[in-house]
């Protein structure tokens, strides 16, 4: 199933373009690396897929199955790695971005949490305050949120920024888990050397946009 289908894709800021004629349909069950230098229009391009940002000519269209249902893991700020929080809570809030409006949490959104913060092995922090952990376990809790929003896609941008190499490494084994899991996940990075390792597709930007598989992109292609 095509989950991602891009068509002659533009986007950028006050009427002037970043990038133009992106096209390219990814497969569900796709892990595609979006790589490229800082300005270069990746975040564009991260923007405009969460609909920050309007494009300003061609498509971007999900599977119907995945509308409303991205799960989102951000490039954590100072301000997110200070929020007065509980993990419980913070987890919790990813349920919020599922259809259909509500005022109280239910008791399957409680269920899901749940299921979300023992599959990121962070049962024993439920109670404990989101500022107060390490780097890695923050990120643990932002991956469990997303996954609560999630059913089939999974969207990270540098989610290893600021980590250790050790946790960095726990970190792309859990997103390779989920990736095999049947999830279908789209990651911002500047490390090329992971996006060789785990990605199927890559979509880079550099002088032009190219997409394609990851052996013809590390077999040749120059960005």
């Amino acid at each position: 199933m095509e989950i991602l289908t891009c068509k002659d894709l533009k986007s950028g800021y006050e009427g002037i373009p970043v990038f133009d004629h992106l096209s390219f349909t990814l497969e569900e069950g796709s892990y595609l690396c979006v790589v490229g230098e800082n300005g270069s229009g990746k975040t564009t391009f991260l923007k405009t897929l969460l609909g920050i940002l309007r494009p300003m000519g061609g498509t971007i269209t999900f599977a119907p199955e995945v509308q409303g249902k991205i799960g989102y893991v951000p490039q954590q700020s100072a301000v997110q790695r200070d929020f007065p929080a509980s993990v419980e809570e913070v987890v919790l809030s990813g349920c919020i971005s599922r259809p259909g409006f509500r005022f109280f949490m239910r008791k399957q959104d409680h269920e899901t949490a749940d299921e979300k913060i023992r599959q990121m092995g962070i049962t024993r922090l439920k109670n404990k305050s989101f500022q107060e952990l390490s780097g890695g376990q923050q990120q643990r809790v932002l991956l469990a949120r997303a996954l609560c929003a999630a059913d089939r896609l999974l969207v990270l941008d540098e989610p290893v920024t600021g980590l250790d190499p050790e946790t960095t490494e726990q970190m792309y084994d859990m997103i390779s888990r989920l990736h095999k899991s049947g999830m279908t996940v789209i990651m911002i990075t500047h490390d090329i050397d992971a996006a060789e390792r785990y990605a199927d597709c890559i979509l880079s930007f550099g002088k032009e946009v190219w997409f394609g598989t990851n052996s013809d992109f590390f077999g040749g292609h120059t960005a």
